[in-house]
């Protein structure tokens, strides 16, 4: 277990890998844990090291700092991350909540962003799922939070069709966050809209979401290739709102065809969208299911490990 403090409190991290960095960014009542098999993969490559965070308010981040659980709080959160460990610049990625932080942060320090990942996440706070929206009403959100078993049915209902990975995932992230993280960070997101400002994108993006998606809507892919038409948008047609999980091996392969490419906005490759592979990218340097080293988490980080070219 790795941690920074911040004035916030604490941000607490997990690390693994060695080479260029890469950032993972969890979503709503989650927890770095949702990347821990994609960092797993990542770090097997020798290429990159990579850093999961917990957002303030959730995992084993602090919990005290109400003015802190806002996506633009948590965008700067990343930087004072990336100041604290020295990374100058680095490829940010985010899974629901965690990618509109990403996109923000990308828009906010274009400078600091090598290339951005949107996982199933909204880039308009309207695509949530009703649930979702009305958490984030505070009489409504105070009531399930005061009578669990009504929050507990709901995400049962949410979650039907997930795989009981996914389930037991939730479960326990969930009993780590609080009334006032659960509320204000998802009122914020609710009241998103980025439509207009990604134009402004300066660095390669990519649009992975899950056809069956109904936390997030997919049609959020649509926006992202309307607006940034040299985006890479992967539609995962068996993956709901866990891609990553829900077909682990075509999701990181179409991360690591992102990786590769330049550094510069390029129209993507014909077969981003399409590509199965189930074990290796195309350069046959991946494997996915790669084991973790022996003292996984690792419990600090080796900053000379870090490269920011």
């Amino acid at each position: 277990m790795s941690s920074i403090v911040t004035e916030q409190g604490i941000l607490h991290y997990e690390t693994i890998g060695r080479g260029q960095p890469i950032i993972l960014l969890h979503g709503w009542i989650n927890s770095w844990d949702v990347w821990r098999d994609s960092m797993i993969s990542l770090a097997s490559q020798n290429r990159y090291r990579v850093y999961a965070l917990d957002f303030w308010g959730f995992g084993d981040s602090a919990k005290g700092a109400v003015n802190s659980f806002r996506t633009d709080s948590y965008v700067e959160m990343v930087h004072q991350f990336m100041n604290t460990l020295g990374i100058l610049k680095s490829p940010v990625f985010g899974h629901s909540m965690g990618g509109t932080v990403a996109l923000k942060f990308a828009l906010t320090y274009p400078e600091r962003t090598r290339k951005v990942a949107l996982v199933g996440a909204p880039i308009v706070g309207d695509s949530l799922n009703l649930f979702l929206k009305l958490s984030g009403y505070g009489s409504i959100a105070e009531l399930v939070w005061r009578y669990p078993i009504l929050r507990d049915t709901v995400m049962k209902i949410l979650l039907a069709g997930d795989s009981k990975k996914v389930r037991a995932m939730i479960s326990r992230d969930v009993q780590r966050t609080n009334m006032e993280s659960f509320f204000r960070s998802i009122d914020d997101l609710r009241k998103t809209d980025l439509r207009d400002e990604l134009q402004s994108l300066k660095m390669p993006a990519l649009g992975i979401y899950g056809a069956r998606d109904n936390i997030v809507s997919p049609k959020n892919a649509d926006i992202l290739s309307r607006a940034v038409p040299t985006a890479e948008v992967a539609m995962m047609e068996k993956s709901r709102h866990f891609p990553m999980t829900d077909e682990p091996e075509r999701f990181l392969t179409v991360l690591n065809e992102f990786l590769i490419q330049p550094d510069k906005k390029t129209r993507p490759s014909p077969d981003i969208a399409t590509q199965t592979d189930n074990s290796t990218t195309n350069n046959g340097n991946i494997t996915t299911n790669a084991s973790p080293p022996p003292n996984w988490p690792l419990s600090s980080p080796n900053r000379g490990e870090v490269s920011s070219s």
